[in-house]
């Protein structure tokens, strides 16, 4: 049984761990597969930032809680001027599993407020893993015009 505000995904990348984790905290690969700007500091209690997802004025902020160096984050995230999710007030997890010379990527996200937030962010998250896969692939994920709307 699914506990129904959580969304969990799993997504395979032609990787390895390294490069994945790499494209998960370092600004500069962060912005080729999402958003236009990044800022991290990935230790416990550091910044994690994203602005310009599918808009300029759309900013994904959060603090980094976990960070083991090629297998796991977490941090808090939410986004800023939104009220029902606002910076800090879901947590995402995510490990990476060396699997058959790729990284099995999966993550789980909590604490998101209702159905349909949970729908919104299954969709970006879906989009956004997709294009992480493909850039971590070492492939062009082109230009990002943020995951389908309903």
């Amino acid at each position: 049984m699914t506990e129904p505000l959580v969304i969990h995904r799993e997504t395979y990348i032609a990787a390895p761990q390294a490069t994945v984790f790499a494209f998960l905290t370092d600004p500069d690969k962060i912005v080729s597969w999402m958003g236009a700007e990044a800022a991290t500091e990935p230790r416990p209690g550091g910044l994690y930032l994203v602005k310009g997802v599918r808009e300029r004025s759309n900013v994904a902020r959060g603090e980094f809680r976990e960070v083991v160096p090629v297998h796991r984050l977490a941090y808090s995230f939410g986004w800023e001027g939104r009220e029902q999710v606002p910076p800090g007030s879901s947590l995402i997890e995510i490990d990476l599993i060396d699997q058959d010379g790729g990284t099995l990527l999966r993550m789980t996200h909590t604490g998101l407020p209702n159905e349909v937030q949970v729908a919104a962010h299954a969709r970006g998250w879906a989009h956004y893993f997709g294009r992480l896969a493909m850039a971590a692939a070492g492939r062009d994920p082109g230009v990002d015009h943020g995951p389908p709307r309903p």
